[in-house]
């Protein structure tokens, strides 16, 4: 956007009696690309502007057009007029920029390659030495704010304890930006940004169901199989799906279904923003408390879903279901199922002990403190 407005591409448009501020034409924004070597051709260009609309960053200045056209039509930066949304995550990440640009650019700054464990990192700093400057310089009131606000950065993944084992405190602890903001990003890497992840990395939990409709009695539910396929599962009462299955598990059982062709590969983004540890979510201090939950599945189980492992988390949670009414949310930590301890499983031996189990389910969970 900055180099737009400093090659004069971005500026006040005159169209139909009617002027434009700062906007761009689509065809010499593809062409500009294509100078520059950001795009190796239009067609690539076109795929870049189209991402960048589809993260609302650029958007046709009435409105009319949903997709990129290159053509002689006016498009424009949302920051250059105001509609840009300002999401909490958008807020951290700018504020992050801000503080990375300010640590940089002084003579002695508290951003050094530092050592530890004969590994070396690079843009660290102490947790209490960010915390004087963040003070010193007048970016919090106190050091109470400056603690909140490092474990903000470091729940979105801006800065990080460099084995990733901490959250953030006012110690001696060991951190990094885990951005490099000042790092000139070509534009190509915006297609790769949505590369899909193995199963093995974002397991999805095969024994929880999302309701497609709320009616009672047969009811039409979508679940996520370990296969990745959209199955549509025909639910009935507990007694009559056992009795149909032989199946001597009261609660759950794996048929009947109808089963269509694959419509499409489930493999959804975890609700997670970075990965989180054992040791960082049993450090001494660390902002998260533990909550006892009692669900008592219904004719088509508990409505979650789990995922990940070593730890677990609530992926998903049906907003209709038991496990919703017993305030399981997502991003939750699955500490224990029924008594026994499962911070160091993973999603099938959970799964697996849950559908083995009875059907009042009491399970412990760990909650992020907002």
């Amino acid at each position: 956007r900055l180099r737009l407005h400093d090659g004069k591409l971005i500026k006040d448009r005159r169209y139909h009696l009617r002027t434009y501020p700062n906007c761009f034409v689509a065809k010499e924004l593809t062409d500009w690309l294509i100078d520059r070597k950001e795009a190796p051709d239009r067609e690539t260009g076109i795929r870049l502007m189209q991402k960048l609309m589809d993260h609302y960053i650029i958007h046709h200045v009435c409105d009319e057009h949903s997709d990129y056209k290159d053509a002689k039509l006016l498009y424009r930066f949302r920051k250059d007029d105001g509609t840009f949304p300002l999401s909490k995550d958008v807020k951290v990440f700018l504020r992050g920029q801000s503080l990375y640009e300010k640590l940089v650019s002084v003579e002695e700054s508290i951003l050094k390659v530092r050592e530890e464990n004969s590994v070396k990192y690079q843009r660290t700093f102490l947790g209490r030495e960010m915390i004087d400057w963040l003070v010193q310089e007048g970016e919090v009131e106190n050091r109470k704010e400056a603690v909140e606000l490092g474990r903000v950065l470091l729940e979105h993944g801006i800065i990080q304890h460099v084995s990733n084992r901490h959250h953030f405190f006012d110690s001696d602890i060991l951190y990094q930006f885990w951005i490099n903001f000042r790092r000139r990003r070509r534009l190509t890497e915006l297609l790769n940004e949505n590369s899909s992840r193995t199963l093995s990395e974002s397991p999805d939990s095969p024994f929880c169901l999302r309701k497609l409709n709320p009616d009672p009695g047969n009811t039409s539910f979508l679940s996520v199989q370990t296969n990745k396929e959209i199955k549509i599962v025909s639910a009935v009462r507990r007694s009559s799906i056992t009795s149909l299955a032989g199946n001597s598990n009261p609660y759950f059982s794996t048929t009947p279904t109808l089963v269509f062709p694959p419509v499409a590969e489930c493999n959804p983004k975890s609700v997670l923003k970075r990965p989180i540890t054992n040791e960082e979510l049993l450090s001494p201090g660390a902002p998260y408390i533990k909550k006892t939950l009692t669900i008592v599945g219904d004719a088509v189980g508990w409505g979650f879903v789990v995922r990940g492992g070593r730890p677990c988390h609530i992926q998903a949670v049906d907003p209709g279901g038991p496990a919703a009414a017993a305030g399981m949310k997502v991003c939750q930590f699955v500490f224990s199922v029924n008594g026994m301890y499962v911070l160091h499983l993973d999603y099938q031996t959970i799964s697996s002990l849950i559908m083995t189990g009875p059907r009042t389910l009491v399970m412990e969970v760990m909650e992020g403190i907002e």
